[in-house]
């Protein structure tokens, strides 16, 4: 039998060592799926419910793992439906290769249906490389630069292959003038900085009293390293939220997540601190940040296209964060005056006190801040963690503690909703032995999350540990945005936007074949985890929670304070209701 366009490039996926492709069949890659279904003891096809969840799960599947994440969509619809999931990993700076179909090459310009100009439509989200093959000997060089360009720059590529290509003979590109050779295989380089560089950055951080340092996914494999310095320096360590678990979280010198979603002791030690040591992060809310003229800053980065962007570094090393710390760590100096780290320990143990006592107090029906509360100590060992964008991120970023050997993410860079599903189930298909947890809330779930459970109907028989929890906050109300509008805009709460319809989730999820809990008094929080986390089978884990509850950020602005007054008195619908919750968390 012929080796098609389609056979060799399953083969050459498998030569790059990919196991796993997430994506839909449709007519404009029917010969890629025959192929696959060829070698379907090696390489393995993974169905969703929408294009748009195959993209979240290639992204997840590069967090999760290292690896490319590939996702297959047909042409038109299809490959339009990618867009949001590669835009995650485009920002988020994760390997990703698109495949996807078109229509045959002698109906292209001819307004053929489903025809789209797919090269122009991936120009952004894939403008490191996006390529059309149009012969059957440039399949080869085609997917290798793209697989090859998705692991050297951790970004998104963007294969497309016409569907009567796909059926065509694969031939090797002759040996003649015009035509192309290439390899398969990738390694990363070891990139490290000058030493000239390395000692003036130990200068600075040296001469400092008071160190900060923050970290972000691009430290994700410089736990030990990160952890010598902020010992040598007397420094606490703040987190980013895509570096949730870089460090962990019952370390007393870790103040946690930083931002609008950050801590008290982040907030402070950032204002506080005359050294900034930054590494593998690009968080992007500088006023959360040092001063200009404050302190002095050194930035780690492997893409020096990052450097000095969120502050004005002092010196700036472009380099693998483990790396450069392994030959920046024996260049540092023990600071012996420990007063600013018992400052920073002193208020970390504070803000836990603090999030326990928020937590504690009593809420209509339940208090948000108490499900992840509850949560956190429960979280099995080696667990991963799926995120979402919402009121529940702040929860999630806040009161999960996380410890070693935990893995977590969600959408960072582009924030969207929808993520904490479709993550959760690519990390189930990485590491099918470890428990997943997916924390969302309703708006989330009813966008495309409720869809999602259908395909862990599908597979979860075949994961060796079936544990994966949904958590939802069932609030009723698109609550972030709710709470945006009030404090940042000055504006009441707009019913018929926010409003969400109440839907029965943990029935929903007993209806298809999981387990639902549905829980509305604070007294069985515990209970539930403790069912949802000894489960046999995936579970929706329903919680009814009071949309009220403010995510307070860790400093309050006068103009946050004028615009939330401005809504209430505008006549919020929820004004007593948000007056009286905001009171209790303030005092708590």
């Amino acid at each position: 039998m012929k080796e098609t366009v389609s056979d060799f490039l399953v083969r050459r996926l498998s030569e790059w060592g990919v196991k796993r492709i997430f994506g839909l069949p449709g007519d404009g890659i029917n010969g890629i799926m025959g192929a696959i279904n060829r070698v379907s003891d090696k390489l393995e096809f993974v169905q969703i419910r929408h294009e748009e969840m195959a993209a979240f799960m290639a992204c997840a599947h590069a967090k999760f793992t290292g690896e490319v994440g590939i996702c297959l969509a047909t042409s038109g619809p299809g490959a339009i439906h990618l867009l949001n999931g590669l835009y995650d990993a485009k920002l988020d700076h994760q390997p990703v290769v698109a495949i996807v179909g078109q229509q045959k090459r002698t109906a292209l310009g001819g307004s053929y249906q489903q025809e789209v100009d797919l090269v122009s439509l991936f120009k952004d989200v894939a403008h490191e490389y996006v390529h059309i093959v149009t012969t059957p000997g440039q399949v080869r060089h085609v997917l290798d630069r793209a697989m090859r360009i998705a692991k050297a720059e951790h970004n998104v590529c963007c294969v497309i292959v016409p569907n009567d290509i796909q059926d065509m003979e694969f031939v090797k590109p002759p040996h003649e003038h015009g035509t192309i050779y290439s390899g398969a295989g990738y390694r990363s380089p070891r990139v490290v900085p000058e030493i000239e560089d390395l000692q003036r950055a130990a200068d600075v951080l040296n001469d400092g009293s008071k160190v900060a340092i923050l970290v972000g996914a691009g430290a994700l494999n410089a736990t030990s390293e990160i952890l010598q310095v902020a010992d040598l320096l007397g420094a606490g360590i703040a987190k980013a939220l895509l570096g949730k678990t870089v460090v962990p979280d019952d370390l007393p010198y870790v103040t946690g997540a930083i931002g609008m979603l950050g801590t008290k002791p982040s907030y402070s030690m950032m204002t506080e601190c005359d050294t900034l040591l930054m590494i593998g992060s690009s968080f992007p809310y500088s006023e959360f940040l040092p001063e200009e003229g404050q302190a002095r800053g050194v930035q780690i980065d492997i893409d020096g296209r990052m450097m000095s962007m969120r502050y004005p570094m002092e010196v700036n090393l472009v380099g693998n964060s483990e790396d450069t710390l392994k030959l920046l760590i024996p260049l540092l100096k023990r600071k012996e005056d420990r007063t600013w780290r018992n400052r920073i320990e002193s208020s970390v143990d504070e803000w836990w006190k603090k999030i326990e006592a928020r937590a504690m107090e009593p809420a209509n029906p339940i208090n948000p801040q108490r499900v992840f509360y509850e949560l956190s100590p429960r979280l099995p060992d080696n667990c991963i963690l799926a995120g979402d964008s919402g009121s529940s991120t702040f929860w999630y970023a806040r009161d999960i503690r996380i410890r070693k050997g935990m893995m977590a993410s969600l959408s960072g860079g582009l924030a969207t909703m929808g993520s904490a599903v479709p993550y959760a189930i690519a990390a189930k298909f990485a590491h099918p032995d470890r428990v997943v947890i997916a924390v969302t809330g309703d708006g989330a779930m009813q966008m495309n999350g409720m869809n999602e459970l259908i395909t862990i109907v599908k597979y979860w028989r075949h994961w060796s540990d079936p544990r994966l929890v949904v958590l939802v906050l069932n609030n009723r109300d698109l609550n972030l945005v709710t709470w945006e509008q009030r404090a940042t805009e000055g504006n009441p709460k707009f019913d018929a936007a926010q409003d969400l319809p109440d839907v029965p989730y943990a029935d929903y999820a007993k209806l298809i074949g999981l387990h639902g809990i549905r829980v509305d008094r604070p007294e069985n929080i515990a209970s539930a985890w403790d069912c949802a986390l000894t489960a046999d089978r995936p579970v929706v884990l329903e919680a009814c929670t009071d949309p009220n509850v403010p995510p307070l950020p860790p400093h309050i602005t006068f103009k946050q304070a004028r615009a939330y007054a401005s809504a209430i008195v505008q006549g919020d619908s929820d004004s007593r209701e948000i007056f009286r919750e905001t009171v209790k968390q303030i005092f708590a």
